[in-house]
């Protein structure tokens, strides 16, 4: 019988071990590490080793792998107040602002660099990586990240770490991936271009002990500033952010179809005159703000109407009709960005199909994260 757990458990991981389905949109066509053999990573060493290495790899989680412990002392500015539940910022020079001594894990600070040609795969809800997050710069392309959880990057410290981090990359799909507890951002995109990236079926949990508003809604959702990246980004939940969801503060072509944002007590898109955004057959509910015109400067903005109004003037550009979307007990009046002649900047780029916001409003938030 001592032999049977071990067959018994290749077995139950034996689902795990190739991706479920393919990229839509941007990074259509990505592969990852391929049909290269699966390896366990025994610990955190050899999960950072393994990722970092040159040439194709099928890595699987089977368990969480934990980087916090590691801690360092710094200075902490109260930016946001002196609150329980007020975010802290990890900075040397406060200025006149209160300032304390704290202690902060130090691996949330240091991402784990991902290689060229990786897929990282969780079995379950099992593969998880507490306390530090991935990134993918220096020209890293071709890798496939599917159902796994980071969690647990200093939520009470901005700068405290980002989950994941894109700067210079090409070719990436992040899929069924769910990030908490988060001390900045949970997707950041550096200034350098990161081309044909798809974001899928995710979820971006903004509940947290500490946030910059003190009341448990994270402001730090996407911070896109690249010069002219490419992101397609569908199928996500976003819930209880109060800003940045996502903000478009580079030159982005962003594709959003087949979202829900819910709970949202400040604003969702912010960002400059250079962002360009499709938003189709998405679903807000409950945000206070889609747009906010304090953080929003004139940029390039299709937002599709709920009733069909309007949504035919994709069809020129995109080969159909843009989705409708659903607006609840949202207070905005988003009719102004119904403007689509921009899209022709996105000639020869791959668009995702995309739902009435009808069709996907009840499943999305069951089904986005490590769900597989």
């Amino acid at each position: 019988m001592k032999y049977l757990l071990p067959i018994l458990a290749s077995a139950a991981y034996a689902t795990a071990q190739s991706v479920s389905g393919s990229a839509e949109g941007f990074a259509s066509g990505v592969t990852g590490g391929g049909s290269a053999t699966p390896v366990y990573p025994a610990d955190e060493a050899e999960l950072e080793d393994l990722l970092s290495s040159e040439g194709e790899q099928v890595i699987v989680l089977t368990k969480t792998y934990d980087f916090t412990g590691t801690q360092a002392t710094g200075t902490a500015c109260y930016s946001w107040g002196t609150g329980e539940g007020c975010q802290l910022i990890l900075q040397d020079d406060c200025g006149d602002t209160p300032s304390t001594t704290v202690t902060y894990d130090a691996a949330g600070k240091t991402p784990i660099p991902v290689a060229s040609d990786k897929t990282l795969l969780g079995v379950g809800s099992e593969g998880v990586i507490k306390g530090k997050g991935l990134s993918f710069t220096n020209d890293v392309s071709n890798i496939i990240v599917q159902n796994i959880k980071i969690t647990d990057l200093n939520p009470h410290y901005v700068w405290g770490g980002d989950a994941l981090t894109f700067d210079g990359s090409s070719n990436i799909w992040i899929d069924h991936v769910e990030t908490e507890l988060i001390g900045r951002v949970h997707y950041v995109f550096g200034y350098n271009a990161n081309s044909a990236v798809t974001l899928s079926n995710n979820f971006l949990n903004g509940e947290t002990t500490y946030s910059t508003s003190c009341d448990g809604y994270q402001y730090w959702g996407m911070e896109l500033v690249g010069e002219d990246d490419q992101i397609t980004f569908k199928g996500n939940y976003l819930y209880k952010t109060s800003g940045r969801a996502p903000a478009l503060s580079g030159s982005t072509k962003f594709h959003a179809c087949n979202n829900v944002w819910s709970d949202n007590n400040g604003h969702a898109i912010e960002g400059n005159e250079q962002g360009q955004g499709l938003f189709e057959g998405n679903v807000w509910q409950d945000v206070t703000s889609v747009i906010s015109s304090s953080t929003w400067e004139a940029g390039d903005m299709f937002l599709s109407s709920a009733d069909g109004t309007g949504n035919d003037a994709c069809a020129s550009y995109i080969g159909r009709n843009c989705a409708s979307s659903i607006y609840t007990n949202d207070g905005g009046d988003y009719t102004s960005y119904a403007d689509v002649s921009w899209l022709g900047d996105w000639s020869g780029l791959t668009i995702a199909d995309c739902q009435e916001a009808s069709e996907i409003e009840s499943s999305v938030p069951g089904s986005a994260g490590n769900t597989l």
